[in-house]
């Protein structure tokens, strides 16, 4: 009896589409829809997406509730951040990936149909999100470090 390649796919298993791929982690990525949608309710790294997210976006919701001086809120909020930048740098992987490639990993080597413009909208606004939740993760976390490190200042100086 042999078995087939975890990579195969059955013939009644329906075809994974790139332009799907890179759209759901554009929109839903940062809670994993993508990794559910490639691999199924059965991926443990698709269960873990969800909960960086929740926790970040809470540290919006304090920064919100409580104003820019709690503290924990400066904690959780580049979690959603990391979390954003990772879902949009998938999306940038699937929609680069060559359709003959993409057909190996996720078909079974079935033919799926070509990828359009859709997948190339998809991947540049990817790129436009991602490079933006960066820059802003890395600029906000820098400028609260510094704003601590000035009120440590002061304090000792007091």
């Amino acid at each position: 009896m042999s078995r087939q390649p975890a990579s195969a796919s059955p013939a009644h298993a329906p075809l994974k589409s790139k332009t799907v791929a890179t759209w759901a982690a554009l929109l839903l990525g940062s809670v994993g829809m993508h990794r559910f949608y490639l691999y199924g309710s059965s991926d443990r790294l698709a269960w873990l997406f969800p909960w960086p997210t929740l926790v970040g976006l809470y540290g919006v919701r304090r920064m919100g509730e409580l104003g820019q001086d709690d503290r924990l809120a400066w904690f959780l909020m580049p979690i959603l951040g990391v979390m954003l930048v990772i879902a949009m740098a998938s999306g940038i992987i699937y929609g680069l990936t060559a359709d003959e490639k993409w057909d190996v990993q996720h078909n079974g080597g079935n033919k799926s149909p070509a990828s359009g413009w859709a997948v190339i909208i998809g991947v540049v606004l990817c790129l436009l999100i991602g490079g933006t939740c960066l820059m802003s993760t890395i600029a906000f976390s820098a400028q609260r470090y510094f704003e601590s490190q000035v009120e440590a200042a002061q304090a000792i100086s007091q």
